[in-house]
């Protein structure tokens, strides 16, 4: 690639010429590349690496309750912000236009729920919960439209977006709308590690601490199981914390996820892609690693501005490789996990599985829909019935994939309380009423369709054709 100096200036003169970003987006692209190009990919010494202790790790049941008087959790709550990653696309499932617009439940969207929540608390204790998004160029303006529905609710809802950066071409290092690409596909959001520049330089985060507020909680907008916890806001109020991340015990499911390790007496997030390949089946052991990241993030406000202020957030690096009309491009992002190591008296929150609950894929939709799950103003509660407490594992073939086409094949959603596996492959309908316990594989024949009956009972079969019913 030649001489790295020549090549970020060579970029630079060519990123400024780009009138379709900001000088800051502009100064913030240049610095993550000059970083790149001084660094590469950063990898981690693995001997270095020690379990967290539970001073720094702590279980959830050991936190102190907070205060039950009104007045008291009114006093804490008028502290918090919460944020909501509102970037992506419903496009994996088929969807046009932001995810969090995707009706999850009872005719509500993800942001319905997030919505209703926040009104929730808001009645409740006479406090003043603002809602921020950070959007993406790729959903603000579908965003905007929506919100109109929530001019009347009691809620202060504020959006900034999330940095707009040029894909850079492998080939000779230069963005890619300098070649005449200049629609969407010339961009992209360099991953919500960007979340603490953008809150400052959009003035947010001067405007919520000359509220008062003093913690914002982050999450994915898709995690119905990330509500506000009293407790947790009020043990880092107590105790100073600059920074705490969700983490809760690790499935069978999870062996990708990130993890919250001891690194020289700090923790940190250890994501995949920073573990050296020799070591990758070492960190997706489950006896090893027993916990993993929710992406649930609890932040001090004033440490966010004295860190971006300070140029100290230099999150890992996590190079993107894509293809565009066969032009080979590179998107550097980062992760807003991968900031906790500069945050001062950070810990971790070992928390109960409820509070991960994110909706991915059409398996997961049909866990959320169905008599597992009820809805009580926007939360999301498992069913007492289901003695279990992990979920049962749901996988649908392709057919299912898609949002619209999944909901055409049920009728209506089955019950899954007692349901411990669900396999289904093929051209499968379900009629109304169905009920599923046990270990159920359903496969219909290459070419035939195969539908299960209204109100068929399914307890631990395999099921090949209607013949097994």
């Amino acid at each position: 690639m030649g001489n790295s100096d020549e090549t970020l200036e060579k970029l630079r003169s060519a990123v400024a010429t780009l009138e379709q970003i900001s000088e800051k987006e502009k100064s913030g692209f240049i610095n993550l590349v000059s970083r790149y190009l001084s660094l590469g990919a950063e990898q981690i010494e693995w001997h270095k690496i020690q379990t967290p202790t539970d001073e720094l790790l702590l279980p959830y049941d050991t936190l102190v309750h907070s205060p039950q008087d009104a007045e008291a959790i009114k006093k804490l709550l008028d502290k918090l912000v919460v944020l909501k990653l509102n970037g992506g696309l419903g496009t994996t499932m088929g969807c046009t236009g932001p995810k969090s617009v995707i009706e999850v439940r009872d005719g509500f969207t993800f942001l319905d729920l997030i919505v209703l929540q926040i009104e929730f608390l808001n009645k409740k204790y006479g406090c003043n919960v603002p809602l921020l998004l950070m959007n993406s160029f790729n959903t603000n303006e579908d965003t905007q439209k929506i919100l109109e529905k929530y001019a009347t609710s009691n809620i202060e809802i504020h959006t900034f977006n999330q940095s707009k950066y040029p894909r850079l071409v492998v080939d000779d290092f230069l963005p890619l709308p300098c070649k005449g690409r200049t629609g969407k596909d010339g961009w992209y959001p360099p991953g919500h590690g960007d979340v603490y520049q953008c809150l400052v330089n959009s003035g947010k985060l001067d405007m919520l601490l000359s509220q008062g507020k003093e913690y914002v909680f982050i999450a994915n907008s898709d995690n119905l199981g990330a509500t506000v916890d009293l407790n947790i806001l009020n043990h880092l109020i107590q105790n100073q914390n600059e920074v705490c991340v969700e983490v809760t015990p690790k499935t069978l499911a999870d062996v990708k996820g990130g993890t919250l390790i001891s690194y020289e007496g700090k923790i940190q997030l250890l994501e995949i892609a920073q573990v050296p390949d020799e070591y990758v089946s070492e960190f997706k052991s489950i006896q090893k690693f027993k916990i993993f990241n929710t992406n649930n993030l609890w932040l001090n406000l004033k440490a966010i501005k004295r860190l971006v202020e300070g140029d100290a957030l230099k999150m890992e690096i996590i190079p993107n490789p894509k293809e565009v009309d066969g032009v080979k491009v590179l998107q550097l992002e980062t992760a807003y996990g991968a900031a906790v190591k500069f945050f001062d008296n950070a810990i971790g929150i070992n928390v109960p599985r409820s509070r991960f609950l994110p909706v991915k894929a059409t398996s997961d939709f049909l866990l959320v829909q169905s008599d597992l799950y009820t809805l009580v103003d926007g939360f999301v509660i498992r069913n007492k019935a289901r003695v279990n407490p992990s979920n049962p594992s749901i996988e649908l073939g392709p057919e299912f994939k898609k949002v619209g086409v999944f909901l055409r094949r049920f009728k209506s959603i089955p019950s899954i309380v007692e349901l411990d596996s669900l396999k289904v492959s093929g051209d499968v309908w379900f009629g109304s009423g169905v009920v599923l316990k046990g270990k159920v594989s359903i496969t219909a024949k290459p070419g035939e369709i195969l539908e299960i009956p209204d109100g068929s009972l399914i307890d631990n079969k395999e099921i090949n054709g209607p013949e097994d019913i």
